[in-house]
């Protein structure tokens, strides 16, 4: 179980809320379902997802996260290793049956998502009561982008989700100095002063957790923990244009430097644009780059 501790301090003194398991595994589900966007940065496509007569199975969710990577989620009310192994057979149904999902998300969100899904990514999230320090280093070992998931009630009316584990796909090690920075495929070269600033700007991302993954996209590269908290733009040249997963409302925004985007397109998540030019305004970014950290 979390241990996280929980106290109610209304009217001065202090009792703590024990925390406990979901009395039943249908609940936690339909309460993640409901609001998956909020809770995991994923869009909600399916619930028991039949894997047909062969496969015998169902998917407990199916969604297409923020980057439109495919997500499989599975839920296990107490604590079972089996919930892995279950989720990595669910995608590799998954894989290979892309075009079935593709038409899935045609269905519920349109021919644009559809034609934007990003196999390269696939993900699965696994969401349970508590997982073993074994769970954790057998998904290590695994080259698939899984997210073991903590769940706790407390009381009634209170859910924490806490991330134990995050594996990138392609098994690189997410700090490889050889990836730092590195300028997207397809993209111009860029200065190298704008160069060296995006690799310092990744240097401190990466730095923030061990939860800290990064996936790139034709527009941006994203880092996330279980939902983005950082979007760099690929487009700019001159300057690192940096999205972040915070409210406009909470940021004093300078002219120049950071901008309400909540209104204005853009690729990438997030409502407050970042624009850095030299390494001070890193420095002086770097409270709204944690700030965002937080809020993932």
């Amino acid at each position: 179980m979390s241990e996280l501790r929980l106290f109610d301090v209304a009217g001065g003194s202090v009792v703590e809320i024990a925390a406990r398991p979901a009395e039943v595994e249908r609940h936690l589900q339909d309460v993640v379902e409901a609001n998956m966007e909020a809770m995991l940065g994923v869009r909600f496509l399916a619930t028991e997802y039949s894997t047909g007569p062969v496969h015998r199975g169902r998917i407990d969710s199916l969604g297409l996260d923020e980057n439109g990577s495919p997500v499989v989620v599975e839920y296990k009310r107490g604590r079972d290793a089996g919930v892995i192994t279950q989720g990595l057979f669910y995608l590799s149904w998954l894989v290979d049956h892309k075009a079935e999902f593709q038409h899935l998300v045609r269905d519920r969100l349109g021919d644009a998502d559809a034609a934007q899904v990003l196999w390269s990514a696939p993900r699965l999230i696994c969401v349970a009561e508590d997982f073993t320090r074994y769970d954790v280093h057998a998904v290590r070992e695994i080259r698939r982008s899984i997210d073991l998931v903590r769940y706790s009630y407390f009381g009634n009316d209170l859910l924490a989700l806490e991330p134990v584990a995050t594996v990138v796909a392609d098994g690189a090690l997410r700090r490889d100095r050889r990836q730092r920075g590195a300028t997207p495929a397809g993209t111009p070269t860029e200065s190298a002063g704008v160069s060296d600033l995006r690799t310092a700007l990744e240097e401190l991302l990466l730095g923030f957790g061990d939860d800290v993954s990064r996936i790139d996209r034709k527009q941006y590269r994203a880092y996330r923990r279980l939902r983005n908290f950082a979007c760099v733009s690929h487009a700019h040249q001159q300057e690192v244009v940096v999205t972040l997963r915070i409210s406009p409302k909470d940021v004093d925004l300078v002219p120049g430097f950071t901008r309400d985007v909540s209104q204005i397109g853009h690729h990438g998540t997030g409502d407050v644009e970042v624009r850095l030019r030299t390494e001070r305004d890193l420095r002086r970014a770097e409270a709204l780059l944690r700030m965002s950290y937080d809020a993932a």
